[in-house]
């Protein structure tokens, strides 16, 4: 539980800062993150790195020296929005390109895509590198489905070191595939983690019982079983990646054994030797064991192993120097600080022209109706979580509590200002994708960005247009998320939805209640599916018998702008 905090939602911000502040030879605050603080020549590939709080040292504390030029950092457990990574990514381009590391999760692919998409557009060469190390999540015939864990290390330090040698974008992204490949985690949790401001663990293990396999976002093991002893869990995690070894992996490894955020050192040291041992009777040689927290989950109670299977390509990179604030090797020799002052802001919304009077009264509507969606999601912030813990990381009712305050905030603002429906719910977007993160923050981003690209800044709102906006919104959604019906998402409450609603002869208003009770049976059906997207996907049956929480969520906004059609 974390004791040591203000507001619950600061957290993760002011965690940012006061590590920035900490390491200031190492690290300077940016919005969305930090950059390295130190000189940077041109010509050098950049790598940043990132995705939610509460992996500390992942990822800031790798920004320095030989390793990552920046990260970008969300809320716990949540990717940072696409802004957040544009910003980063920008302070730290030297104009060779832009590599972008990341974990295999939904909203971290959206969020980062779309910021190397923004990027692209502006003539910077940016590329994503998706690290697949978790061998609970996907079979060795699914490698791109693999979540990242604490494969994580090795993969971005071997590749930050070919950034520091000088090499080529193509040469890089060559050395990230390759060691990518080459690097298997296996983890397991006694107990889980606790977000900043909440009673309870996001799940719990019996006492003698641990998760095995379990995600770094809190989520919970994917089936449980016995813990034994050190030796008996040691051989279940060598077993486990000694079967999954990659194809022409040699002999030697880098074994990483690394603490989720609770469990002693003393431990670690325990079960190491217990590893070290059955790795030698195996016929391996060890290089440069690491045993330690490398990339944590707040306070959860468990252990990974990781083991990077060298070649004479890696070993050199794995071993060469660098200097960050939570991870050393060797010396860097002399290093200046760059003094250039970067944003602490996001570029907002404007109102370049006014809205036309029929689109400005649209715009009033739309922000009663975000006041009301921001009232419904306040209230339901916790059981939102509760579904989302079943089989996910329970961060959907926070994401989206906050997403929406953010949105009627921003729509608020520009209203006043005098935009029309399309500036205002341009606004709302922005700021819910940038302030909820994650793969809620992205879509419902894009789905408000949709609906008002369709309304426009200069018409009233007839019936027919709010059908046509609403199916512009669903065909956002399906293109960025890339789901379809049946896949357990917003897309089985969301389809049927603006199916009823386009099929429909009725009144605006009879017609939108019609649609609700068709989400609202779309939604009660993810129940009895099994999560196919998203990181519910690697729990597998865990997730039967529980509704999709996004789907859920998408009937609570409906049904409350429903209360505003008339």
């Amino acid at each position: 539980m974390t004791r040591v905090l203000n507001d619950p939602d600061d957290f993760p911000a002011q965690a940012v800062a006061g590590l920035a502040s900490a390491f200031p030879n190492h690290l300077k605050p940016v919005f969305g993150g930090v950059a390295r603080a130190t000189a940077t020549p041109q010509g050098k590939v950049a790598l940043v790195v990132g995705g939610g709080s509460g992996h500390y040292p992942a990822f800031a504390g790798w920004v320095g020296q030989g390793f990552a030029d920046g990260a970008v950092c969300g809320n716990i457990f949540s990717s940072p929005s696409g802004a957040q990574a544009y910003s980063v990514c920008k302070a730290a381009d030297r104009g060779a390109g832009v590599l972008i590391g990341f974990g295999n999760y939904a909203g971290d692919v959206l969020q980062f895509g779309q910021a190397a998409e923004r990027l692209k557009a502006e003539g910077i060469e940016a590329r994503c590198l998706l690290v697949t190390d978790d061998i609970a999540s996907a079979g060795p015939d699914e490698l791109p489905k693999r979540r990242g864990i604490a494969g994580d290390l090795p993969t971005f330090k071997v590749t930050g070191a070919a950034c520091e040698a000088g090499m080529s974008i193509d040469e890089v992204e060559q050395i990230f595939n390759r060691v990518n490949h080459r690097t298997r985690s296996f983890g397991v949790a006694f107990q889980g983690c606790t977000l900043p401001g909440a009673d309870e663990p996001l799940f719990k293990v019996t006492e003698g019982r641990m998760g095995v396999g379990m995600g770094i976002h809190g989520e919970p093991g994917i089936h449980d079983a016995d813990l034994g002893t050190a030796d008996d869990l040691a051989g279940l995690l060598v077993d486990g990646l000694l079967a999954d070894r990659p194809e022409d992996a040699g002999t030697r490894v880098v074994p990483i054994v690394n603490g989720l955020g609770d469990t002693k050192y003393e431990e670690l040291f325990v079960i190491w030797n217990d590893i070290r041992r059955l790795l030698a009777e195996a016929g391996l040689e060890i290089v440069d064991p690491q045993v330690g927290e490398f990339v944590t989950s707040l306070d959860m109670a468990g252990l990974s192993l990781t083991l990077v299977w060298l070649d004479d390509v890696i070993e050199p990179l794995w071993l060469a120097p660098c200097d960050t604030p939570a991870y050393r090797r060797g010396a860097v020799g002399a290093v200046e600080l760059d003094t250039t002052e970067l944003s602490q802001q996001a570029e907002a919304v404007t109102v370049e022209d006014p809205g036309g009077p029929a689109s400005q009264d649209v715009a009033s509507t739309v922000v009663e109706a975000l006041d009301l969606i921001h009232d419904v999601l306040l209230e339901r912030q916790d059981e939102l979580g509760r579904l989302d813990s079943i089989a996910g990381d329970g961060d959907h009712g926070i994401g989206m509590s906050r997403g929406s305050t953010a949105g009627v905030e921003a729509a608020r603002a520009v209203a006043a200002k005098g935009a029309g429906a399309l500036t205002t719910l341009a606004a709302a977007g922005a700021a819910w994708s940038e302030q909820a993160g994650g793969t809620s923050g992205a879509l419902w981003g894009a789905a408000l960005t949709a609906f008002g690209s369709v309304l426009g800044d200069q018409e009233g709102c007839r019936p027919g247009l709010v059908v046509e906006a609403a199916a512009a919104s669903l065909d956002a959604v399906k293109r960025l998320g890339g789901a379809q019906r049946g896949d357990k998402t917003m897309i089985d409450a969301m389809e049927p939805f603006v199916e009823t609603l386009r099929g429909s002869a009725a009144d605006l208003p009879t017609a939108w209640g019609a649609a609700v009770l068709a989400a609202e049976a779309g939604a009660r059906s993810t129940a009895d599916i099994v999560a196919r997207l998203g990181r519910s996907r690697p729990l597998g049956e865990k997730s039967l018998g529980t509704p999709d929480p996004g789907a859920i969520s998408f009937v609570d906004v409906v049904r409350a702008v429903g209360s505003v059609i008339g």
